[in-house]
């Protein structure tokens, strides 16, 4: 389940960026989504409105803080400040930050050698995927350090699912998400006003698009993902985001014709080999 969703994360770049470029604000890219993803998941979650207690209502409104508008919001941003190959790696740090986060905050959750080891293998083989054969990266410190924090408002999501997994349906927890993920993105348009988008909306690639990341990479996924983290755990569920560039690599030379470098043949055994090393349990 949580390779499948990689996969299709690993899709989102591209719808984002046609979506961006046809004049949508990257505010306005996530409120689209998550709004069409709250209405559909109705479809399904149970009808309770709240949680069982405030505190856990604060959490669930956390959740939809960490892992929906600070997320996509600072992700969307910093790909139209810095390189997108600086995006895709620093975004596969969430990893390694979530182990760290959770060995502080969990003592169940220790740092072992092998979980370390194999991490910084797949990280070194994301490395060699984005950067190999090209000029290397290029320090843009405004979308790199927002970057950064999206890798860690993703860390800090995956914490927050953790203390709620096993109290509710995780239909409900992701409807919270979306429904809190949409409140907490509404501060942004006092800053940038709302725009009528009609014209824009109407346009088939736009609307696909819109779909797509709504109903499949946030409806779907964001319910398949949390299922993971709640089967599997939080550490184990998060390495598999090193996959994200193999899916990129992939799609590339599927769609693009773009062929395989040995920068990017070696990149993809060290992140299948880190991967491994990071899972296997024994």
């Amino acid at each position: 389940m949580a390779i499948a969703v990689v996969v299709v994360w690993g899709l989102t770049y591209i719808s984002t960026k046609v979506l961006i470029q046809q004049g949508l604000h990257p505010h306005e890219i996530f409120f689209y989504r998550f709004l069409v993803a709250y209405a559909g998941i109705w479809l399904i979650a149970p009808r309770r409105l709240l949680a069982n207690s405030w505190k856990e209502e604060g959490l669930l409104a956390l959740a939809g803080f960490f892992g929906g508008s600070l997320y996509f919001y600072t992700e969307n941003t910093a790909l139209g400040l810095t390189q997108a190959s600086n995006v895709a790696f620093l975004l596969c740090t969430a990893p390694l930050l979530t182990a760290f986060l959770s060995a502080a905050f969990y003592k169940e959750d220790r740092l072992t050698r092998r979980l370390l080891m194999g991490s910084m293998l797949a990280l070194c083989g994301v490395g060699l995927i984005v950067f190999g054969g090209k000029e290397g990266l290029k320090v843009s410190p405004a979308g790199d350090l927002l970057t950064l924090c999206a890798a860690f408002s993703w860390a800090c999501y995956s914490l927050v699912i953790r203390r709620l997994s096993g109290r509710y349906p995780v239909s409900f927890i992701t409807r919270k998400v979306f429904f809190y993920g949409v409140l907490t993105i509404l501060p942004l348009f006092a800053v940038f006003p709302f725009r009528q988008n009609t014209a824009i909306l109407c346009r088939p690639e736009v609307w696909s698009n819109l779909l797509f990341l709504a109903l499949i990479a946030s409806l779907v996924c964001f319910v398949a993902w949390n299922v993971a983290l709640k089967k599997i755990g939080v550490l184990h569920t998060s390495n598999y985001i090193y996959l994200s560039p193999l899916v990129t690599l992939g799609a590339s030379m599927l769609i693009l014709g773009e062929g395989l470098t040995l920068c990017s043949a070696v990149g993809a055994v060290c992140i299948l080999c880190g991967v491994y090393w990071a899972e296997k349990r024994k």
